[in-house]
This record gives structure tokens, sequence and C-alpha cells, in this order.
């Protein structure tokens, strides 16, 4: 399939209700961009395409929608070495969270020791949507068994003004707070968070159901003015 066919394909499945509320849910999209496309529309072209080594060197795409389909062919591969190569060419071009935040790349979880070398090249990147997928990557595989407590020292460590990647790093923290309480707690009652960050954390975890009753009246004696 073509870029030309493609184009056609993704009109032919639009959604001109769903495209509107896309590009207020990313004011930072060009609108001609969107041409609205639900998920399960994409995914069911995904399993179509396959493996389009053609379509993957297309870039950049002019679309909302191919960066999606991008990375939904991306989470389907099966070769470490080859995907993580195609994730590092696809990441310059990713402009907006959600993109970013569908890049889910299903290998990965089989080769986490091998990520790290990339997850520590993409936060050193200074591009605001790697960085927030490194700390995605740091978020989705490093919380559980893998956990160490230098990776939310990495994550504190961040400094940048955007808030995509600000808010990025509230979630580690308030999913870190989830998983290994006792092990970043000292993050809050030290204050070692950027105000704005800490502020954004303790929110989040008062708003989760993950987070028990008593920690979050802990939690939020911490907040700041």
């Amino acid at each position: 399939m073509n870029r030309t066919q493609l184009e056609a394909r993704l009109f032919s499945l639009q959604d001109t209700t769903y495209r509107d509320f896309t590009i207020r849910l990313i004011p930072n999209l060009a609108p001609d961009t969107v041409i609205g496309v639900r998920t399960p529309a994409l995914r069911a072209l995904a399993k179509e395409i396959g493996e389009d080594a053609a379509f993957l060197g297309q870039l950049p795409h002019r679309y909302f929608e191919e960066n999606q389909l991008h990375c939904l062919l991306l989470g389907n591969g099966k070769d470490f070495e080859k995907t993580v190569g195609a994730v590092e060419a696809f990441l310059p071009y990713v402009d907006n969270w959600a993109t970013c935040d569908q890049l889910r790349i299903r290998v990965f979880s089989r080769h986490r020791a091998e990520m790290l070398p990339y997850i520590h090249r993409w936060l050193d990147s200074g591009q605001v949507y790697t960085i927030r997928f490194a700390i995605e990557m740091l978020m989705t595989y490093y919380l559980d068994t893998d956990f160490s407590p230098e990776y939310p020292a990495l994550v504190a460590s961040v400094r940048h003004d955007d808030y995509y990647v600000r808010m990025m790093v509230a979630w580690y923290f308030a999913t870190a707070l989830a998983k290994q309480y006792p092990a970043v707690l000292s993050y809050i009652t030290q204050y070692r968070l950027e105000p704005w960050i800490h502020n954004k954390t303790i929110q989040k975890c008062v708003e989760s159901y993950r987070i028990t009753p008593e920690q979050k009246e802990f939690l939020k004696k911490y907040r700041l003015k």
C-alpha cells in the first residue's frame, strides 16, 4: 500500500466528530493534520498492513493518524534490535503527547537490561517527547521486580520546562508511590521534586485508586502552599 492509497484508506475511515474531539484534546496539532480515525479502526488497519517497512521508512508523516498507525506497527515488532532502531528513527518526529503515549512496544518487556542504555540516551536527548517516552518506559517496566532506587533518581534529575515532560515526571512518581511507596516516599517528605511537580504528584496520588486512604491523608500534609 503506497502513501496515496494509505491516505485514501484513512479518509475512508474518517469520523468528523472524533476529528473535532481530537483537535480539542491535542491543541498543539495543526487541525489540517488530523483526519479523525478512531483507535479500533487504526488497530484493524495495522493488523491488515502488518510489518510494512516501506511505510515505516516514510518519515515524516503528514497526518496524526499516520503517526498513530506507525506506533501500532512498531508495537507489534518482534525483533528487539530492529524494533528499537525503528523507535529511535521515529522518536524525533513525535510531536504530541497522544502519539508518545501510544508508543507501547511489547518486545521491550523481554529486553529490560538491553533497554537501559537507550533510556539514558533518550533522557539526555533534549527533545520533549523523547524524554517523556523515556520516563514512560521507566514507569512501565522498572517499577516492579526490576526496580532500583537509581531509576526514580534519574527521573527526579530531569530538568525541562515543558508541561508534558513535567506532567510525566509527576505521573511517574505517583505510580512509583503506588508500587514502591517506602522506597520513593522521601521524594515527597524531603521535598526533592520541583514544587509544581511535587504538588502535581500528590494530586495524582489523591486521585488514584492504588493509593490507600491513609497514604493519601499522609501525603496531603506535604502539599506546598
